[in-house]
This record gives C-alpha cells, structure tokens and sequence, in this order.
C-alpha cells in the first residue's frame, strides 16, 4: 500500500470513528497527493469525507472553500462530479437549509447513479430525496415514505448498516410528525438492533436524541430526560458540534433536571458504560460484563432531524 493509500485509509478509519482532527489531517494529506497524481476518484473519495466532516462540525466557510476548488477544478481538468459528490454537496445544502439546492444535487446524483447501475450511490440518492421531502419546509411526508420503501427494497438483497439505520431513523421522524407516536418508537427499536451490531458510539447518540424527542411528544418527560442525559454524556461536543447542538436544543426543549436516576447504566449497542460522573467507559474488547443473548431493556438505556446521514 502505497503512502497515500495508507494516509487515505487512516482519515476513513478515523471518519467512521468519529475522531474527526486525525481524519482531516490524513485526508488533506491524501487529497494533496492525488490530486498531484491526476487520481481524481480518489480526490474525490477524501474531499466527500472532508465535505461531511466539515459539515458535521458546522465548517460552512470550509464547506463553501472546499465547493469553490471543485468547480474550479471541474472548469480546469474538465472532469464530471460522481453521484457520491452531488449527494454530499447535497447533505452540506440541507444541513444550511437550502432545500431547493440539495433537491438539485440530488436529482443529478441519482441520474448518475442510475446510468451506472452504481446500487450503493442509488441507494444513498434515495435516502437523499427522502431527507429532503421529509423537511418541514416541505412536509411531503408521503413522497417520502414511498422513497424509504424503494430502499427497503434494496436493503432485502444489500446490506448497508448505516444506511439502513439511517433511513429508520427518518422513517422514524416522520411518523413523529405524523404523531403516530407508537410506531414511531417500533422503528427506532429496529434501528437499535441495528447499531447495537455496528457498535457506531455517533450513530447510538443520535439514537438516544431521537427517543428522547419521541418520548418528549408523547408526553413521557421522565423518559425522555433519561435518553437525552445519555446524549449528553456521550456526544464529543468538539468533533460533533451539529449533533452537540441539537442535543443541547432538545435538553432545553424538554426542560427540568436531565439527570439520569441512575448511576451506572449499561449501553449495550456499543459494549460500554456511562457512569454518573465519570461519563463514557468502553471495555473495548473486553465483553466479561456482555450477555449477548440478552433483550434490550428499554426502561433505562442509556427544528433538526436526529439522525446521523451516513456518508
């Protein structure tokens, strides 16, 4: 493996991590060196992480920066952005609120991905297009769900975790609004088997938001004080500022005191602890206080959409 790939594979490791200052670092290396190379699918592979870090941590200026070299470059090589690049630059218009921007990246995006049969681009086109009619400023609630059953669809023959919990996620919100609240919990449920498997700490918190919301408009605050304390005590306020926020919006909006009654509770989705005051404790690969063919126990866990939009 050449150093560049190496550098490459680092920034993703720390990207799907969370840990995002070594992701950048090993990214910008990378992208340097393959745009030196002329290896634009690669450059393009780093500038998408680096697009989605940058909008995770609310870097709209390096956003726009990032926008600003690729359409020169674009104008200079001559070269065509891939679905993936649309789909990204539509994320970064949807997290600024720029609805009708993100529907015109994601309509090129999915035209791409379907005259190259790419099922994974498709796929993320979709949950795109999905996101996008499911904000309040359009509430197409309906269109919506009609995307989410086309990926449920693929996910009977493609296994994409993240997606997959994603999308649950949304479906999950948008029956929030709806108010059909009961179903609204089944979903989040579902996506908890799926990240208890992938043991994606980012993923989990942004579960934990989204229970708590949905607890919150049922009218259980105890409940939902419970979920949100786990948030708080888990969420890397530095590397995740959007999710940082909007857990700390939520906290607000559910108000009294969002402290957990207990001391030590057990998170099983990603084989750690929170305990009262010294926060997270991952035990790794140490799984002596694991029964895996335990059930969840639900009754003690641990104007944004709480979900993490897999990249």
């Amino acid at each position: 493996m050449s150093p560049t790939d190496r550098a490459f594979e680092l920034g993703k490791l720390y990207y799907d991590r969370g840990e995002f200052t070594p992701a950048v670092d090993n990214l910008q290396e990378a992208t340097k060196a393959f745009f030196a190379e002329k290896n634009f699918s690669q450059y393009l592979k780093c500038i998408n992480l680096l697009l989605r870090i940058f909008a995770e941590r609310e870097q709209f200026e390096e956003v726009n920066l990032t926008k600003e070299k690729l359409q020169d470059l674009v104008l200079k090589e001559g070269f065509e952005l891939n679905s993936k690049t649309y789909y990204t630059l539509a994320v970064c218009a949807s997290y600024k609120g720029q609805i009708d921007t993100a529907m015109d990246y994601l309509q090129k995006a999915l035209a791409i991905a379907l005259a190259s049969d790419n099922k994974e681009d498709i796929c993320h086109a979709i949950f795109g297009l999905a996101m996008v009619y499911s904000h309040p400023s359009s509430a197409r609630y309906s269109d919506a769900l009609k995307e989410i059953y086309n990926l449920q669809v693929f996910f009977q023959v493609y296994q994409m975790p993240d997606l997959q919990a994603s999308s649950l996620f949304l479906n999950a919100d948008i029956l929030k609004q709806m108010k059909k609240y009961d179903e609204a919990i089944e979903v989040l449920w579902k996506a908890y088997d799926i990240v208890r498997e992938t043991r994606n700490v980012v993923m989990s918190n942004y579960l934990m938001g989204a229970l708590a919301d949905t607890y919150f408009e049922i009218g259980d605050k105890d409940m939902a004080r419970t979920y949100i304390t786990l948030a708080q005590r888990s969420v890397d306020t530095e590397n995740h500022k959007r999710l940082a926020r909007m857990v700390k919006n939520l906290a607000e909006k559910i108000g009294g005191e969002t402290q957990s009654n207990f001391d030590l509770i057990f998170d099983e989705a990603n084989h750690s602890v929170i305990e009262k005051k010294l926060g997270r404790i991952d035990f790794k690969n140490q799984f002596i206080l694991l029964d895996r063919s335990s059930a969840p126990v639900r009754s003690e866990p641990g104007s944004d959409l709480f979900q993490r939009i897999p990249g």
